[in-house]
C-alpha cells in the first residue's frame, strides 16, 4: 500500500488550504525564444474559472477606486484613482506586465483585516504600471499608507526584461503596513513558489537594488517580536515569517522540487528534504539543462509527480483506475496522527490557471566602445522579436490543467470570449456555452476511470496545443503591418474565435467519453467511429477488468473456487 506521510497532530498546517495556488516562472534567457515565462493556477474549491477583463480608462481628479476583498468580495474602502489605467486581460496588461501569487499564510498573529488585500494589490498594480520593478513599488507603497488585509503572500511579477519575486506579510491588527522582501531571478533561471515562502537570505548590500528591495524595518520587526537577535547578513525572511514544518515541505515545497527536477537532474537529491528528512533548502532558483518553451510550461503545469515516489495516481488510494481525487481535504486525522496526502500541480479544485508569454518586441540599441575605434550601436540582445502589435500572450485554460486545454488570449485584446465571461454561469449555475462546465464535465467522469480516459484527453489536448502554437505564428505575421487599433481588433476576434471553437470541441470530447466508457464498459472503434455490425446494430462493448495488480492485492477477499 502507498504510505501517506505522518505529520503529528500537535504541528498545525501555517498556510491557506483554500487558496493553495502554484507559480512557476522563468528568465528571458532560459527561454528558447527569449519570452518571459510566469505561471499560475488559482486553485480554490470555491472559485469559478473566468477570463476577468478591465478597460483602459481615463480618470477625473477625485475620481476613487473601489477595493473589494478578491477571495470574499467584502467592500474594504476606496483609494483615489490615477489619471490613466491600463487595459488587463486576466493577470496581465497591455503593457505585457504579468502578477501571479501564492498565499503561504506564515505567522498568524501578522494577519491583517483591513486596507488592501492581495488581489487587489494584484490588478491595481496591472492598471497602474508597466514595469515589475514599479509594480513592486506601487504594491508595498498601497500597503504602507492604507494597511494590508490578507495572509502572507508571494508575488510573482514580471515585465519584458525582468521577473521577480515578491513576499510579503502584514503586521498584525495593531499596526498598518508590512514587512516584506523582493529577489530578482536571474535571466538565465527558473523559480517557483507553492504556498511556502522561499526568500531566505536578503543581499542587503545590494544599494542600487539591481537584484534585491526590501522593507526599511524587515529585520528590525522581527526583533522586535523576539523572532530574531541574529546580525542582519544571516537574517531569512521564510525563516522568521512562515518557518518550515512537515506541511510546508510535503504539500507545498514538493510541487516546486518536482518543477526544478524535470528540468535540471541534480535537483533529485532535495527529495529527503520535501519529505522531511533533510534540512539542506533548495535554492531560490537554479539554471535548467535545457532551453524552455511556453508549451514546456503547459506540462509543467500538469505535473501529478508522475515518475516519483510522490505519483498521486498510483497506490491504493487511487484505485484501480488511479484517480488522483482524495475525497475531503488534504490529509486525515486517525488515532491522534494527522496524515497528508500528496499535492501536485495539476489539481481537480483550479478555478483557472495561465501560462503568460511574455514576448520581446521592438530591440532597443546600446552603444558598444571598441578601443581605439568609434563608438558604434548594435541590438541590445539577439532574441527573437514579434510585432510591437502582437504583444504577449496570455494562455488561459479552466479547471485542472491535466485536462484543460490553454488557448492563446492576446495581451492587448478590447474584449472576452463569451465562453470566459464573467456572469456566463457560476459555481452554483450551469451554463451550456461556459468553458468552465464544458472543460468540468470532462473532467469529472474522466476521474471515474483516470487511466482509461486521460490518454484520450491528452491526445485531443496535444492536437489542439500543436495548432494553437501554429497559429500564433501565422497571426504574428498578420498583424505586423496593422495599426494599433487594427490589431488589437484582429487579434480579439482571433482569441474569441479560438476559445470558442475549443470549448465546442471538449463539449463534443465529452460526448465521446461518455459513451466511449457508458456503464463502466469500453466500447469498440473502428476507422474512427464506434464498432457496428453488418446492419448497422452496435455491437456488444469491451469488458475489462481491474488491472491485475488490482486484483492479486484483492483477490483472498473475492469468492474463488
Amino acid at each position: 500500500m502507498k504510505r501517506l506521510t505522518i505529520l503529528f497532530s500537535l504541528l498545525t498546517i501555517s498556510y491557506s488550504l483554500t487558496l493553495a495556488c502554484t507559480n512557476f516562472m522563468a528568465g528571458k534567457n532560459a527561454t528558447q525564444d527569449g519570452s518571459i515565462i510566469i505561471t499560475y493556477a488559482a486553485d480554490s474549491y470555491s472559485l469559478y474559472g473566468f477570463l476577468r477583463y478591465q478597460p483602459a480608462a481615463d480618470h477625473k481628479a477625485g475620481d476613487m477606486r473601489k477595493v473589494e476583498d478578491w477571495d470574499t468580495g467584502k467592500p474594504l474602502g476606496e483609494i483615489p484613482e490615477v489619471a490613466h489605467t491600463y487595459s488587463v486581460v486576466g493577470n496581465m496588461n497591455e503593457h505585457q506586465l504579468a502578477i501571479g501569487e501564492t498565499t503561504y499564510g506564515g505567522r498568524e498573529e501578522l494577519y491583517g483585516e483591513t486596507g488592501i488585500d492581495y488581489g487587489s494589490l494584484i490588478y491595481i498594480a496591472l492598471e497602474r504600471c508597466k514595469t515589475a520593478r514599479d509594480a513592486i513599488d506601487c504594491m508595498t507603497s498601497l500597503v504602507s499608507e492604507y494597511g494590508y488585509a490578507s495572509e502572507g503572500e508571494s508575488f510573482t511579477i514580471a515585465d519584458t526584461e525582468e521577473v521577480w519575486i515578491l513576499e510579503m506579510i502584514g503586521k498584525g491588527k495593531a499596526e498598518k503596513g508590512a514587512v516584506w522582501a523582493a529577489a530578482r531571478i536571474p535571466d538565465d533561471c527558473v523559480s517557483a513558489h507553492a504556498n511556502q515562502a522561499r526568500i531566505t537570505q536578503i543581499d542587503f548590500s545590494d544599494k542600487k537594488h539591481q537584484n534585491w528591495y526590501w522593507a526599511e524595518d524587515v529585520v528590525q520587526f522581527a526583533r522586535d517580536k523576539g523572532w530574531y537577535n541574529g546580525a542582519d547578513k544571516d537574517f531569512s525572511f521564510s525563516d522568521t515569517y512562515n518557518p518550515l514544518d512537515l506541511s510546508g515541505l510535503y504539500v507545498c515545497e514538493a510541487r516546486v522540487w518536482s518543477f526544478f527536477r524535470q528540468i535540471n537532474k541534480d535537483m533529485d537529491r532535495y527529495y529527503d528534504y520535501v519529505i522531511g528528512k533533510s534540512e539542506e533548502r533548495m535554492p531560490l532558483y537554479i539554471k535548467p539543462d535545457r532551453l524552455l518553451s511556453a508549451q514546456d510550461f503547459k506540462g509543467f503545469m500538469r505535473d501529478q509527480y508522475e515518475g516519483t515516489p510522490l505519483d498521486i495516481t498510483k497506490g491504493d488510494d487511487a484505485g484501480p483506475w488511479n484517480t488522483k481525487l482524495r475525497y475531503g481535504s488534504l490529509g486525515f486525522q486517525l488515532d491522534s496522527v494527522q496524515y497528508w496526502y500528496e499535492r501536485p500541480t495539476a489539481t481537480q479544485q483550479t478555478g483557472w490557471s495561465f501560462v503568460a508569454q511574455i514576448r520581446p518586441t521592438k530591440a532597443a540599441d546600446t552603444v558598444v566602445k571598441t578601443k581605439g575605434k568609434k563608438a558604434k550601436k548594435q541590438p541590445a540582445d539577439t532574441r527573437k522579436r514579434v510585432p510591437e502589435q502582437a504583444g504577449g500572450i496570455f494562455w488561459f485554460g479552466v479547471d485542472d490543467a491535466a485536462t484543460n486545454l490553454y488557448v492563446p488570449m492576446y495581451c492587448r485584446i478590447t474584449s472576452v470570449p463569451e465562453c470566459f465571461r464573467e456572469g456566463n454561469g457560476d459555481l452554483y449555475t450551469y451554463s451550456p456555452t461556459s468553458a468552465f462546465w464544458a472543460f468540468n464535465r470532462v473532467a469529472n467522469w474522466a476521474y471515474s476511470k483516470y487511466s482509461a480516459m486521460l490518454p484520450d484527453i491528452r491526445l485531443v489536448q496535444q492536437q489542439w496545443e500543436e495548432t494553437f502554437n501554429s497559429l500564433v505564428s501565422e497571426t504574428d505575421s498578420i498583424v505586423a503591418g496593422m495599426s494599433d487599433e487594427e490589431a488589437r481588433t484582429y487579434l480579439t476576434r482571433f482569441s474569441a474565435t479560438q476559445a470558442t471553437i475549443s470549448t465546442a470541441a471538449w463539449q463534443k470530447l465529452y460526448e465521446y467519453l461518455l459513451v466511449k466508457y457508458l456503464d463502466g464498459q469500453q466500447r469498440k472503434e473502428e476507422n474512427g467511429k464506434f464498432k457496428r455490425n453488418d446492419w448497422g446494430q452496435p455491437v456488444g462493448p469491451m469488458r475489462p477488468p481491474f488491472p491485475e495488480e488490482w486484483l492479486r492485492r484483492f483477490a483472498a477477499d473475492i469468492i474463488h473456487e
